[in-house]
């Protein structure tokens, strides 16, 4: 996967997503996207060796990441986590934030991705975290 793929990747994620969310939430959620980037959340065996990972990443937590800056941390030696689940976790009136939780394995091979069947590349679409109580149907503030 190249960067342009990763990116182009990242930004439909971003959109399908934020549709999604608006099936659950009250916010008026905006195109300007923010990340928060969750790093090696599946704690990987460090002796798996077709990844290459990462255990320095473990507990490590980015910020409102721009899209770009997701790319430049998250591309590595033209490889990417084999999972990135994202999903709406705030809104303001001038941005919309997302989390994205990263598996610590790294890949170039498209086929251990595991959303590559559904066209997301390593994206999971995700809903946002549904409040306690939650009703479906019944839209929520986030």
């Amino acid at each position: 996967m190249t960067r342009e793929e990763f990116l182009f990747h990242l930004k439909g994620a971003s959109l399908i997503a934020m549709k999604f969310a608006e099936n659950f939430v009250k916010n008026k959620l905006t195109t300007d996207f923010k990340y928060n980037v969750i790093l090696n959340v599946s704690n990987d065996d460090p002796s798996l060796t077709q990844f290459d990972i990462y255990p320095e990443d473990t507990g490590i937590i980015k910020l409102d990441l721009t899209d770009s800056e997701v790319v430049e941390l998250l591309y590595r030696k033209s490889k990417v986590p084999v999972w990135i689940d994202i999903n709406v976790l705030k809104s303001s009136r001038h941005s919309t934030t997302f989390n994205l939780l990263c598996a610590g394995r790294f890949t170039n091979d498209k086929e251990e991705f595991y959303y590559n069947r559904t066209g997301s590349g390593p994206f999971g679409i995700k809903s946002p975290n549904l409040p306690l109580g939650y009703k479906e149907g019944q839209k929520f503030k986030l």
